[in-house]
């Protein structure tokens, strides 16, 4: 999707409840905006004015396009921070865990990535799936092919998303029709981020598939690569589950943990992601707390593959930098909805209450934070670009029930995260313009 001529400079106000948070509401009494009539203006695809309807009615200039969402939640778009674009085609692949889920479904279906015109094709859909999910922006993974994060780059531009990727790196520990070597696989990541990182709203991650699939030369490689480019991402797994830990404990046999193996080749720093995090120890999370790195959980994954429990306690007690992701194909879902349903009920298993205003925070605004894009993206910040989403309180019979009885805000949010699906969202916009599907076609457009 691009922003046509005839709309670039077109203003327009967009009317309905307007949530946005500007804090973390685990720790913040004063943490989000809302207003229940609300409007906010958008001007060549960028926020200029967001609050009350009544307040800001007379700055709506002659000839606005006015569109009418009333009764409908305006937030911003939801941000996917670890999801496998080439799994697409293997979600709800059955697998008694992790590695033989690998082995079985992932490696030969990541095999295919290495025609273009296949990469091409799930991109396309990967990005649709997105879009129908309230999905604006992700931190996304490609495969070992240089043509796979190529086909993603060139659909998300397309579309003017704001989008990361990058090619896999392994070069040991995994099928030999997809290994790279450390020398081959940093030159072709560095081509691909000579290309793409920073062109319009895309940007590029450096990313080492798990410390197990690739040697310390590999890493040592990326490290090099990290500092060269230290505005460049990188994203990879860590502490997935219990016999992965064990596999990394022995094949880096001096490294203090799993996570210290990263940190040895320079891959902590801020804009670095990393998926799951269950098994960490107090050193770990220090580390990656000081460090500016943050976790990708991944609840509706960890679940599926029987990973174990994020400690949510521990988090929060370490301050760590946490995200919302869904790992699809391990994950089961693309909807940030769903995740936070799965997350809601991981958190209750270790005791914690994980409520439905901070799951909002993290798919939004905490993603935008941990990823440095806070004055670009995740809030209604004057200035922001104009990615967001509408969702539907009435959009089935049993949502419509409950959402007639929520008498708090809180309640809202919650029946959304605990009953709703890519069916809530009722409109997308990226950078102003309606996308996807569901293109406002219920609202009431009128001219100012």
């Amino acid at each position: 999707m691009t922003t046509s001529p005839a709309t670039q400079n077109l203003t327009r106000a967009i009317r309905g409840r307007v949530l946005h948070f500007l804090r973390d509401p685990q720790f913040h009494d004063d943490a989000y905006q809302y207003w229940e009539d609300g409007v906010l203006i958008v001007t060549a695809g960028r926020i200029t004015a967001a609050g009350d309807y009544a307040q800001l009615a007379d700055r709506i200039p002659a000839g606005a396009q006015v569109i009418d969402h009333r009764g409908k939640l305006i937030v911003p778009g939801f941000i996917d921070t670890h999801v496998h674009y080439p799994q697409t085609d293997i979600i709800a692949s059955p697998s008694p865990g992790l590695l033989h889920w690998l082995d079985t479904y992932t490696f030969p279906e990541e095999r295919r990535f290495s025609e273009p015109a296949y990469a091409a094709g799930v991109a396309g859909f990967f990005a649709d799936e997105l879009l129908r999910n309230g999905t604006t922006s992700a931190m996304v993974w490609s495969t070992v092919h240089a043509a796979s994060a190529e086909a993603l780059f060139a659909e998300s531009e397309r579309r003017n998303m704001r989008m990361i990727t990058g090619k896999v790196l392994m070069d040991r520990n995994c099928p030999e029709f997809l290994r790279d070597t450390a020398e081959t696989g940093v030159q072709e990541s560095a081509d691909l981020l000579s290309r793409w990182h920073g062109r319009g709203r895309l940007a590029y991650a450096i990313t080492p598939r798990f410390a197990p699939t690739s040697t310390d030369a590999q890493l040592a490689a990326c490290g090099e690569l990290a500092s060269a480019h230290p505005d460049a991402y990188i994203q990879t797994h860590v502490a997935e589950n219990r016999d992965e830990v064990k596999w990394a404990a022995e094949l880096f046999p001096t490294a203090r943990s799993y996570l210290d193996v990263y940190d040895r080749h320079g891959l902590l720093r801020p804009g670095a992601f990393y998926g799951h995090a269950i098994y960490l120890d107090q050193d770990d999370r220090k580390r990656l707390a000081d460090s500016g790195a943050a976790v990708a959980h991944c609840p509706t994954s960890n679940l599926f593959l029987g990973s174990g429990f994020y400690d949510f306690h521990e988090s929060d007690a370490n301050r760590l930098h946490l995200t919302l992701a869904t790992d699809v194909g391990g994950g089961t879902s693309f909807s940030m909805l769903r995740t936070m349903n799965a997350a809601h009920k991981v958190a209750r298993m270790g005791g914690y209450h994980l409520s439905a205003l901070r799951m909002f925070f993290l798919a939004t605004r905490g993603a935008a934070e941990a990823l440095g894009w806070a004055d670009r993206i995740g809030s209604f910040a004057i200035g922001n670009e104009a990615d967001f989403i509408v969702l539907d309180p009435a959009a089935t019979p049993l949502l419509a029930r409950r959402s007639e009885r929520a008498a708090t805000l809180e309640e809202q949010l919650f029946a959304f995260a605990m009953l709703g699906d890519d069916r809530v969202i009722d409109t997308v916009y990226v950078m102003g313009e309606t996308a996807g599907a569901g293109a406002a076609t219920a609202a009431k457009i009128a001219v100012h």
